[in-house]
């Protein structure tokens, strides 16, 4: 289950399945891009991310149930993850840690290359949450408020190169040896970027998704003494709120 933190449209969900292309899913495995019934509109603050995180939780709660064997937040600020790691025992991955900390490995510093700066205080909580202020050199944004019905389609010959130009300024000015893109809805950039750019970018869409079968494959998941579950369920508290779309 690739759980995306927000309602979109039926008309714009194939958009966002393109994250994962169809080459790059195992043979006989199968991904779902799964969206909350409500909550938040665009995760653009604090009280956002606590609407989100109580529609991601409603959403993912039966996953087990449902026969998924992994649920990946398909988000850069993996909102809810602590609580649907509480109620689930498969691994839950989220996008966000998991480029983070891949983009630790990869160099000294890196930079997070995002559309706007509404979402930087969501990621300075994923980092800080794993101890990397001191591995982050920047936050640089293009001062563009996303379009979650057509992501960055159409957009390419301006938005593109608006990313270009900021990720040289934080490779240039900022130290960045690696690029993280803010968004998994930013993946259809990853492409130029990386043929365009002198250091790794890392794409959190397939970072997260690849996250999933890693752990899958090593028969691990999140540890119980950090995320333990609950003692009394009541997963149908939001059951009586309708769907958005």
């Amino acid at each position: 289950m690739m759980l995306l933190p927000v309602p979109a449209p039926e008309a714009a969900h194939a958009l966002f399945a393109g994250q994962v292309p169809d080459a790059l899913k195992r043979p006989g495995s199968e991904v779902d891009f799964v969206f909350p019934r409500e909550g938040a509109r665009i995760l653009d603050s604090y009280y956002e991310d606590v609407l989100a995180s109580a529609f991601i939780l409603d959403a993912a709660c039966t996953a087990e149930e449902q026969g998924y064997h992994a649920v990946c937040i398909d988000t850069v600020t993996d909102t809810g993850i602590e609580a649907v790691r509480s109620r689930l025992s498969i691994p839950v991955v989220g996008a966000g840690e998991t480029s983070f900390l891949l983009a630790a490995s990869l160099g000294a510093r890196f930079s997070i290359l995002t559309l706007w700066d509404r979402w930087s205080p969501a990621y300075r909580k994923v980092i800080a949450r794993h101890g990397l202020e001191d591995r982050l050199a920047s936050i640089r944004d293009i001062d563009t408020r996303p379009d979650l019905d057509e992501l960055l389609t159409g957009k390419e010959e301006v938005v593109f190169k608006a990313l270009e130009e900021a990720a040289h300024t934080a490779i240039e000015e900022d130290g960045a040896a690696v690029i993280v893109l803010g968004s998994t809805t930013m993946y259809q950039s990853h492409q130029y970027l990386a043929e365009r750019l002198p250091v790794p970018v890392v794409n959190p869409a397939l970072a997260g998704y690849l996250q999933c079968e890693l752990l899958l494959d090593l028969g691990v998941a999140h540890s119980k003494r950090s995320f333990p579950s609950p003692e009394v369920l009541n997963d149908a508290v939001l059951k009586s709120v309708p769907n958005r779309f």
